[in-house]
């Protein structure tokens, strides 16, 4: 379904390009730019003239061929990515909007419609939610509708098999994000439509993915080269690879009273979104980019499933910014809560930047802040 949803939109992309250049365009074209043969394009038009995509501007008229033009110019879609991450029967949901004022809006009105979600953020452009899979909500809880009422809502949120499916309740403009925008957002199987009254519901169908922190360390020297910069490398480097979708990169300061630190005793972590059978790959890559790219023999990695950080694991991050720790005690630490750690002294921190997941940035970089 995945690669369906993507043809569709790079196809209407191109028709979009050539209506507005043009003012038309024809099967050929379509054809010889996407590479495929003019019987297959051919389907493809004739399925967006019945989804009202695309409209027949003339008929074929003996060698002339028929034209063509997008129904509309607007905007395609403000949503660039929706996914899914799984940790036990928590779920993180991730929305990557174009608009950061589209992301405040959708964050508002998640947040006072209440229901399955019981927190939201967002980071830029991005919105985070939470919900806990099983909880009994009825649906009926959502009272979406027209100012003072909330305008769109999760209602409901469980899984099926290898999906996640979102029940999304809305109206006004969230209602046509819903109808005409999300179906087309990278990582979205699949959206089946209801409609009653004004009111529009939805669900949205994402794969339940596998969170990814891989926190690093002491990739640096006196000499030159920065740990943050070669994490925000891998995090890029990982981003080519399919089934790999990148959430963040933080940087955390620990203790700058440590001595042979290099620059003030800063770590970083990454988070990510991978499936499950390319979570090993995802590993041993990893560690090998760090291994052959770190300018430091003393580097650290370290390599956690899932978003949720237990008190315990708090607390040695906790000791790392305002103590002084040794490795065995982060090895003991990773082995007790199934974290892979490897490297030499950069284990230490590598393991205590993943300890700050899920925290404000205000107190990642400010080492006087408690993280408990």
């Amino acid at each position: 379904m995945t690669g369906v949803l993507e043809k569709r939109r790079e196809l209407l992309r191109l028709m979009r390009e050539c209506t507005l250049e043009k003012g038309f365009f024809t099967t050929v074209e379509i054809a010889e730019s996407y590479s495929i043969p003019r019987s297959t394009m051919q389907d493809w038009i004739n399925r967006l003239i019945e989804e009202k995509c695309v409209v027949l501007k003339e008929e074929q008229r003996g060698r002339t061929p028929a034209r063509y033009i997008t129904s509309t110019a607007l905007l395609q879609s403000a949503c660039k990515r929706i996914f899914t991450t799984v940790d036990g029967n928590r779920v993180a949901i991730f929305h990557h909007c174009m608009s950061s004022g589209c992301a405040g809006f959708c964050r508002y009105h998640h947040s006072i419609a209440g229901g399955i979600i019981n927190t939201v953020q967002r980071d830029g452009t991005i919105l985070i939610e939470y919900a806990e899979l099983g909880r009994d909500n009825p649906e009926n809880d959502l009272n979406i509708g027209l100012y003072p009422h909330p305008a769109v809502g999760v209602a409901a949120i469980r899984r099926s098999g290898e999906f996640i499916i979102q029940t999304i309740k809305s109206t006004g403009g969230p209602a046509y994000s819903l109808t005409d925008m999300m179906g087309t957002a990278k990582g979205v199987e699949k959206i089946d439509i209801s409609f009653e009254g004004n009111l529009v519901t939805g669900e949205v169908y994402t794969k339940a993915l596998t969170h990814v922190i891989i926190g690093i360390d002491d990739t640096d020297s006196k000499e030159g080269g920065a740990t943050f910069a070669l994490t925000l490398g891998l995090l890029q480097y990982l981003s080519k690879f399919e089934g790999v979708i990148p959430i963040s990169h933080r940087v955390v300061m620990l203790n700058p009273e440590i001595k042979n630190s290099t620059a003030g005793n800063f770590a970083s972590f990454i988070e990510l979104a991978v499936e499950q059978d390319d979570l090993e790959h995802i590993k041993e890559i990893s560690r090998r980019f760090i291994e052959e790219e770190s300018i430091s023999d003393d580097y650290g990695f370290a390599l956690k499933t899932g978003f949720l950080i237990p008190d315990s694991l708090r607390g040695y991050g906790n000791e790392v910014r305002f103590g002084e720790t040794d490795v065995s005690f982060a090895m003991k630490t990773a082995e007790e809560h199934g974290i892979y750690l490897t490297g030499k002294r950069g284990r230490i921190g590598a393991l205590a930047a993943i300890s700050f997941r899920g925290l404000d940035n205000d107190i990642l970089i400010n080492p006087s802040a408690a993280i408990l």
